[in-house]
């Protein structure tokens, strides 16, 4: 039985888009975000603020940086993004004692009682999925595995000493 296969791009050849990685991991992370919005604006919550309350209900209290390193999410991203939750109630954000630079992030009751009206989502986008808990599973570890190797490439770190 022969497998699909995409062929070796070729230099002086573009890529159809329906075969590029890019796209199918963008098209992909749409469709994601799409079925996770009814269920979120009914928690009150965008997609990203809802990452930040699955890191916090994960861990209380974390610096604003640990949060970032968390998520991929750059400090100009991740300040309004707290300021909106702190706004609605969810979050509480402090200067730490020891380092007044730093700033701590925490639940308030609020924010933890949101915990349980978050529980079902995982299990919802395991349905929408159609695939089975083990496919999930081995296809979230193939993307981590694809991030870490695409951080880790010599082009990015190229690129990121270049804009340093």
């Amino acid at each position: 039985m022969k497998k699909n296969t995409v062929p070796e791009p070729q230099a002086d050849q573009l890529v159809p888009v329906d075969q590029q990685l890019c796209f199918a991991l963008y098209s992909a992370s749409l469709a994601m975000t799409k079925m996770y919005k009814p269920r979120l604006d009914a928690l009150g919550l965008t997609y990203p603020q809802y990452l930040v309350m699955l890191s916090l209900w994960e861990q209380d209290t974390q610096t604003v940086s640990q949060i970032g390193e968390r998520l991929y999410l750059d400090s100009g991203t991740l300040s309004p993004l707290l300021k909106r939750l702190e706004a609605a109630g969810l979050i509480r954000r402090e200067r730490a004692t020891a380092d007044e630079r730093r700033v701590q992030v925490a639940l308030t009751d609020a924010g933890r009682a949101l915990k349980t009206r978050a529980l079902g989502l995982p299990q919802h986008a395991l349905r929408a999925s159609g695939c089975t808990l083990g496919e999930l599973t081995e296809l979230t570890a193939r993307l981590h595995a694809l991030r870490r190797r695409l951080a880790e490439s010599p082009t990015e770190t190229a690129v990121q000493a270049r804009a340093a």
